[in-house]
């Protein structure tokens, strides 16, 4: 078709809309869309076949709240939030229709004479580009856009873009049957939450967050009248980039309400006489984890459980989309005032830029719901591996597929579930065992045979023969456990650690029943906090183990709960088992000489303390309110730590140092901030421990010395 028969046909459409006001749906009703009409949360939605107008689908941003519902994280493509009509100032509302299209309460979506002048001086005097376009064009025009873009097709966006016949028509058949279904309210509504004020500001309701803090519902003349302004420039006519300018188009705003009745030369004026700089109040909205502060490391967890999870959609892709555009509001479990204490301790204890290098990773897990109350360390969450040692992106608080590493040695801490599985199979804790300091690896039940020797002692040396596995736990004793392991065999120890909710860090070998070995029993295998913490709160929930959970809730644009990942909270070991292992944890720290570091002023704690061959330092306590782990190591170095730390030197650290400090402090702090109650927990199953004095009797059992020799020799193959 030539452009001469283009334009007389758009010329002869042109004047028959300005002589009759002839409509289009039968003439064109093959060029035309098929609308539908329905009611959501946000005011409306339209389809059709060509083109999505449905308000809820425009990409908006998402938020991420702490348990306190305060702001982590924001995540957007384009930053917008949707609000009805009833939610946005009439303030806003006239001065986008005074800026926009004065006529738009009487015109049937078009402006005929509008586009003829328009039409003349673009395309037939080659002079500047008119616009000629109402705001339910202009809205149509948005709408392309998005859709063009959401679809990712550059082509389709840059048709909806460009200044063509064909794209000025294909608006004004939209735009005509848009008007025929839907009320001007309803237009207006969607225009306001489509149109771009600012670079990457999206709708009104951003828009006024962003430039004077303040919801939209709540904008003054002069401040709705900045808005409106901007989206014929919405760079050039930023307020925060030029003031001026953007103090100029204001005025005129203003002239244009009074103008056209929407408001008094008197309401005009005062606000004219308001500066723009004196009018701003800026609120930015940096995008990601990275502006989350002290929360980082929680806020990257709960991106990644939220792209990991096919709750959220079938594909990663599908997720991401939902995170980055689909204007969620994502309620976290984590405690704002945990992980500030957290972090407040950890770096007290390590200073993130410390010599050592060393880093302190710590979580804490509500027992019987799965959720994470902290994840933290002594270094902040940023991707950028240039701004310095206080710096990092990976989280070693949690495991490898959770943007952590492949985890620690926790030594002794790990000793609770050797005692689960020893009660799990039978015996009690009270049982007097032969104990060596040599064992053949072919004496453990399920062991590979290879006729390899262990040698396993107390620290300076030696054993304690015979020790009961409580005496053994209370003095932190290593050979006991391999003395009951030989008893029982390595895969019931496996078993109970499943139970107890434990798997190794690493992606590939996370299974324990696949990393089965005797020395595991004093804490070789590599495993996060996050886990321990799990761990340690199923013993403190009375055997219900949960899986660690980061989010709450979630609520969509359109006001949906969205299913979350469940905690899968289920009886994992019996009450009675859960009790008496709590029970040695409380003894350890209250009658023992190494575990009293752990004490809880005012409260009835129980833990363990731990430390794998110098590497690796690692403490757990739990009230029933809350279970906590941490490590301290030195990824760069996994096999040692350095001899000075936080300015303290010495040739050997063990956990009651400087990790268990660190963590005392905090479960103390925290547990007295949130005025917890003291417990009761842990009264032990009396067939489970069968022992000849009384709790209140302990501090009369013999004080057997660590490193007592006695018994040294080897036992011989079973």
């Amino acid at each position: 078709m030539t452009t001469r028969r283009v334009l007389s046909l758009l010329l002869s459409f042109i004047l028959l809309c300005v002589a009759g006001g002839v409509t289009i749906s039968g003439f064109y009703a093959p060029a035309l869309i098929g609308l539908t009409k329905t009611v959501n949360s946000s005011g409306f939605s339209l389809q059709g076949e060509s083109v999505d107008l449905d308000l809820t689908k425009l990409p908006q941003q998402s938020r991420m709240y702490s348990s306190g519902g305060k702001l982590i994280a924001q995540f957007y493509t384009q930053n917008r939030i949707v609000v009805a009509l009833k939610n946005i100032s009439p303030w806003m509302q006239k001065a986008m229709v005074a800026r926009e299209d004065h006529d738009f309460l009487q015109e049937s979506g078009i402006d005929p004479r509008g586009i003829a002048r328009a039409f003349v001086q673009t395309f037939v005097r080659h002079g500047s580009t008119q616009g000629g376009s109402t705001l339910t064009q202009q809205y149509v025009k948005n709408a392309l856009i998005d859709q063009a873009m959401e679809e990712n097709d550059p082509i389709a966006a840059y048709h909806a873009r460009a200044d063509t016949i064909t794209r000025k028509l294909r608006e004004m058949l939209i735009a005509q049957e848009l008007d025929k279904h839907y009320n001007k309210a309803e237009i207006l509504q969607g225009y306001l939450n489509i149109a771009q004020y600012g670079v990457n500001v999206y709708g009104v309701e951003i828009a006024a967050e962003h430039y004077f803090s303040v919801p939209a519902k709540d904008l003054t003349l002069g401040e709705a009248a900045t808005i409106a302004a901007i989206t014929k420039n919405p760079d050039g006519y930023d307020p925060t980039k030029h003031p001026q300018v953007a103090e100029q188009q204001r005025n005129t705003v203003l002239q244009q309400m009074v103008k056209y009745g929407f408001a008094t030369q008197a309401q005009a004026s005062a606000a004219e006489a308001v500066p723009m700089a004196q009018s701003l109040r800026v609120t930015n909205f940096p995008m990601g984890c990275e502006a989350a502060g002290i929360m980082g490391y929680a806020c990257d967890y709960t991106v990644r459980d939220i792209l990991l999870n096919p709750e959220f959609g079938k594909t990663v892709n599908d997720r991401r989309r939902l995170l980055y555009q689909g204007g969620l509001k994502i309620y976290t479990t984590f405690s704002e005032s945990a992980e500030q204490e957290a972090y407040n301790v950890l770096t007290a204890a390590v200073p993130a830029t410390d010599p050592s290098g060393v880093v302190n990773a710590m979580a804490s897990v509500q027992p019987g719901t799965g959720k994470i109350i902290e994840i933290q360390q002594n270094k902040l969450y940023n991707v950028d591996g240039d701004l310095g040692s206080q710096y990092t992106a990976m989280d070693y608080s949690v495991d490898e597929a959770e943007g952590g590493g492949t985890g620690f040695g926790i030594g002794s801490a790990f000793k609770p579930i050797n005692l689960v599985a020893w009660l799990q199979t039978g015996h009690n804790l009270s049982t007097e065992l032969p104990v060596y300091t040599v064992y053949p690896v072919d004496s453990f039940p399920d062991a590979k045979k290879t006729g390899a020797m262990w040698s396993v002692q107390n620290e300076g040396d030696g054993a304690v023969s015979p020790e009961s596995p409580l005496h053994a736990f209370i003095w932190s004793h290593n050979p006991t456990q391999a003395a009951m392991e030989q008893i029982i065999g390595e895969d019931a120890i496996g078993k109970a650690a499943t139970e107890l909710g434990y798997h190794n860090a690493s992606i590939d070998n996370s299974n324990i029943m696949d990393t089965l070995t005797p020395t595991m029993v004093i804490g070789t295998l590599d495993v996060s906090p996050l886990t321990m913490a799990n761990v340690y709160a199923t013993i403190a929930a009375s055997g219900v183990e949960c899986t660690p959970i980061a989010i709450d809730k979630v609520i969509n644009a359109a006001g949906q709960s969205i299913t979350v990942p469940p905690a899968n909270c289920h009886q994992a070991v019996s009450k009675d088992i859960a009790h008496t292992v709590a029970y040695a944890m409380y003894l350890y720290i209250s009658k023992g000489q190494i575990g009293d570091v752990l004490k809880i002023p005012g409260y009835r704690a129980f833990g363990k303390t731990g430390t794998n061959q110098n590497a690796s330092l690692a403490d757990g306590i739990f009230l029933p309110q809350m279970s906590t782990f941490i490590i301290g190591a030195q990824p760069q170095h996994p096999s040692w730590l350095p001899r000075c730390i936080n300015g303290v030197c010495q040739t050997q650290w063990w956990g009651e140092q400087f990790t268990a400090k660190a963590i005392a402090d905090y479960v103390s702090d925290y547990a007295h901030t949130m005025n917890w109650p003291n417990n009761d927990y842990g009264q032990p199953d009396p067939d489970m421990v069968n022992l000849p004095l009384t709790p209140n009797q302990w501090e009369y059992l013999p004080n057997n010395v660590k490193g007592n020799v006695v018994a040294p020799m080897t036992p011989t193959v079973k």
